[in-house]
């Protein structure tokens, strides 16, 4: 009898981990089979790392970009690039990102002044970006 039960423990020993395992498993991972449904609320482990991948704060470049155009369309190109100076001034490591959103300035210049009046705007700000960026776009 002792024999039996020794036999019985050792088995349920080695199956009984790996059904948790499976369970745990199947617990976390969506089963397709299991919801009529497609909308199902459940989360997958790797939706859930997408997401926090997917929630990134932004650049600095792009959020002082962005600030720069909708100030651009508000006001006017000068005070843009003026502010850009300034942003650049204020904190050094923009002066690399500092032609480029010069040039997405001056894009927008020309989109909402047209290439004549866009070009009254241009100044010495990162070494004539504007003034490139309207030329370009004009």
């Amino acid at each position: 009898m002792t024999h039996t039960a020794r036999r019985i423990g050792r088995t349920l020993a080695l199956v009984l981990p790996v059904v948790m395992v499976l369970s745990g498993t199947l617990a976390v991972t969506r089963v397709p089979w299991a919801a009529q449904n497609n909308e199902s609320p459940l989360l997958t482990a790797a939706s859930t790392t997408l997401s926090k991948k997917a929630v990134q704060p932004r650049a600095a470049q792009d959020v002082l970009r962005d600030k720069l155009l909708v100030e651009l369309k508000e006001k006017d190109p000068g005070k843009a690039l003026t502010d850009l100076q300034r942003a650049v001034e204020q904190r050094p490591s923009l002066a690399r990102h500092c032609m480029s959103i010069a040039k997405a300035l001056g894009k927008a210049a020309v989109e909402q002044y047209g290439p004549t009046r866009a070009h009254r705007f241009s100044r010495p700000v990162c070494d004539t970006s504007f003034a490139s960026g309207v030329a370009q776009f004009a």
